[in-house]
């Protein structure tokens, strides 16, 4: 078996050969340390059993780690000028389909039947950051069927997904998130990681997708609603930022009273709110 790409001598001798021109509009960064690999591979949880779905696996170098661990990978690459480089990068695995797509017009749930009989896949992925919340939110929305999502992403965002109320990092992410999965960060990655290095700092994070969200809701689209209103204006108070909400059509004295229903004093910012508290003045609003 050839050399792993986690070597970045042989990162540089592909990215050489194929006269690779890196993109700034994919936001590719290539993972070159082999230790973050295999804890990506470890927390992910991958077995011979699993059908994983990675998102972005530029050069092959995370794809061949989990080709080795899991019994069949499909990789979702955007950038054709990749396409001839995975070829080549995974010719020693038998068990890797490569598709050229952008993976927010793939049809997930489609390729999980064909590739998994329906069962829930298991997701990994070194995201490009610009786009990590609508990859994200497309496979919870889309009701993809899922075991987990392991992924690598901008530290803050990771922060992000996993605080409560009362911190400046929780925001509609963190409830989003927090509605579909038990969010959990596994480990921190520091820019020399990676090759070209980002301006950032990266962290791992593994959602792990819950069977049965954890509050009880009438209808999901109204509180997301109610959700983004809230933070749209942070510095507003829950009432305000409801009622100047675009995507919501509710009077002044339909949200004090809703508030007062769900026990929430009227001056109270969105950032306050607990998913619960959000799910219950949801279905406060669902009854008017």
């Amino acid at each position: 078996m050839n050399e792993k790409l986690s070597d970045p001598k042989k990162t540089i001798e592909v990215i050489q050969k194929y006269q690779f021109a890196f993109q700034k509009r994919f936001g590719q960064n290539f993972l070159i340390d082999a230790h973050v690999l295999e804890k990506i591979v470890s927390a992910a949880g991958i077995t011979k059993d699993d059908c994983v779905l990675e998102i972005g696996p530029g050069i092959g170098t995370m794809t061949q780690y989990l080709a080795e661990a899991a019994r069949e990978v499909a990789a979702v690459e955007i950038d054709r000028s990749l396409i001839p480089i995975l070829q080549d990068t995974l010719q020693d695995w038998d068990n890797v389909t490569v598709i050229n797509e952008d993976i927010l017009k793939v049809d997930v749930c489609k390729l999980a039947q064909e590739k998994n009989g329906g069962r829930p896949v298991k997701v990994v992925a070194n995201l490009p950051y610009y786009i990590t919340t609508p990859i994200i939110m497309g496979l919870f929305e889309n009701q993809v069927p899922l075991d987990s999502i392991t992924i690598m992403v901008q530290k803050e965002v990771a922060d992000r997904m996993q605080v409560g109320p009362g911190t400046k990092d929780y925001g509609a992410l963190s409830l989003a998130v927090q509605y579909y999965a038990r969010p959990q960060i596994v480990t921190n990655v520091p820019p020399n990681c990676f090759m070209p290095r980002p301006k950032v700092g990266s962290a791992v994070i593994r959602l792990t997708r819950f069977l049965e969200p954890p509050v009880k809701v009438d209808d999901e689209k109204l509180m997301f609603a109610i959700i983004r209103a809230s933070f749209n204006q942070r510095r507003k108070t829950l009432v305000n930022g409801l009622k100047n909400a675009s995507e919501l059509s509710f009077t002044k004295e339909q949200i004090e009273n809703a508030l007062t229903s769900a026990g929430l004093p009227l001056n109270i910012r969105g950032e306050a709110l607990t998913l619960e508290q959000f799910a219950q003045l949801s279905n406060e609003f669902s009854r008017i």
